[in-house]
């Protein structure tokens, strides 16, 4: 079968495209090669998305995705490993099996970045998290680490405070980048302590069971000290899950570039909307709207090459 679409990725991005598409009444499919939601469904609570005060990250990926099933929604479990341009069509190249279609968008997203430092690897699991929500609750009455000084980091450590006995919040400059509102809300928690202008070097632990400590260093003077925790959260920045697009150009980074009008890619036909394309901000509001608009885009280039 050639599809009108094919959706690469099931997050906000994917979904608003999905809605959109549905609506313009194209033959589309939706590829996942995990779970619909994308990283937005692990976020303990959402509050700057509008017309929803407050809720987490999988209620609202929960009401995306029956959205766009109730409009017809057909989801294929599968991992693309890169796609090609055969002229009208362009072929999708996954695990299980290939696919074709006139147009496409990929939504895959990204992940978050490592430290890349001694026992970081070898505790992850153990101790070194990503994810607030996920793992937060198994350090009920612990001292933990929070590592990185955007939105993200504070957001997630502000959740931690109301779970852990205290937070030490560790970043390698002098002010954050996060939100003055989350900044302030931050401020307001007791149990927590900041250690700026400090990189951390080494997460440290018993064997490769449990990690019991973090050691930073000062930026400036080099001084290096040695923090008892139970628990590492690690929120330094995201990194797009692109390396399988060998035929689609990309920044220094990997992020994919797009003609910001239409959000088509340097493949004619494929689009790019969310966290996988060069852009300032990476929220869920932008996601959605980036994804209408390459829906949109992919309709017009099915019916300009009919």
């Amino acid at each position: 079968m050639v599809y009108d679409l094919i959706i690469i990725g099931g997050g906000p991005a994917g979904l608003s495209a999905a809605i959109y598409a549905l609506r313009a009444r194209l033959n589309i499919v939706l590829i996942e090669k995990m779970a619909v939601g994308g990283q937005i469904a692990l976020a303990d609570n959402i509050e700057n998305y509008p017309g929803f005060p407050s809720l987490s990250g999988i209620e609202l990926m929960q009401k995306f995705e029956e959205h766009a099933k109730g409009l017809g929604l057909n989801i294929i479990y599968d991992e693309i490993k890169d796609i090609t341009d055969d002229g009208e069509y362009k072929t999708l190249i996954g695990v299980n099996e290939s696919y074709q279609a006139r147009t496409v968008i990929i939504t895959v997203g990204a992940s978050p970045k490592r430290l890349n430092i001694p026992g970081e690897r070898e505790f992850t699991g153990r101790g070194v998290s990503y994810c607030a929500t996920c793992d937060g609750p198994f350090f009920k009455d612990e001292d933990i680490a929070v590592i990185g000084g955007g939105d993200s980091a504070l957001k997630e450590a502000n959740y931690l405070t109301r779970i852990v006995k205290s937070v030490v919040l560790i970043h390698r400059r002098k002010e954050f980048r996060a939100e003055k509102i989350i900044q302030e809300r931050l401020n307001n928690a007791k149990n927590i302590t900041m250690e700026l202008e400090h990189s951390p070097i080494s997460i440290n632990g018993n064997g490769t069971k449990t990690v019991e400590s973090i050691s930073i260093e000062n930026v400036k003077t080099k001084e290096r000290k040695t923090i008892p925790v139970k628990g590492v959260f690690i929120f330094i920045g995201i990194k797009p899950q692109t390396s399988f697009l060998k035929n689609i150009e990309k920044d220094q980074d990997g992020f994919i570039k797009t003609d910001h009008y239409t959000l088509m890619t340097s493949m004619p036909g494929v689009f790019c909307a969310g966290d996988a394309h060069s852009k300032k901000l990476l929220q869920v509001a932008t996601a959605v709207g980036e994804g209408a608009l390459a829906a949109t885009s992919a309709e017009e280039f099915v019916c300009d090459t009919c």
